[in-house]
């Protein structure tokens, strides 16, 4: 009966192509923060570290910037997108004094993570579990 809490981060300019970083937010869609940040820090890709940083960034907002105590193991991820950015016209030097055109391409990667709410308990209903433990242990012995 906890309230789903969620919270964004996007991350704008990565210096990555879309494709090659889409292929690394794939292998995290859909799990737990901590088992995507696992996963993330053993992938040799280049983008992993941007995509570890985006998923770490929009847990840190639930836990601080929502205004309720969230459960730390109930954070997973619950949207992660990962579209082209910017693209950066530039040229190449080449032979005989030319100026070849080519573009730096650039990553926008957007991640949602959800929370459970921490569900405190009150006086009240800590004496009503208390209650319902005694008669059990007085059976037992």
């Amino acid at each position: 009966m906890s309230n789903t809490i969620f919270a964004h981060a996007a991350i704008k300019g990565i210096d990555n192509q879309p494709r090659k970083t889409r292929i690394v937010a794939d292998l995290v869609r859909d799990r737990y923060v901590a088992d995507a940040v696992v996963i993330l820090e053993n992938t040799p890709r280049r983008a992993a570290r941007a995509v570890r940083k985006a998923i770490e960034s929009a847990a840190a907002n639930l836990m601080n910037n929502s205004g309720v105590s969230v459960d730390p193991k109930t954070i997973r991820i619950a949207r992660i997108s990962v579209t082209a950015g910017t693209r950066m016209r530039r040229y190449v030097p080449a032979s005989r004094g030319r100026a070849l055109p080519y573009e730096k391409i650039s990553s926008n990667i957007f991640v949602e993570v959800a929370g459970e709410e921490k569900v405190k308990k009150t006086a009240k209903a800590a004496a009503e579990t208390k209650a319902a433990d005694q008669p059990a242990k007085e059976e037992e012995k």
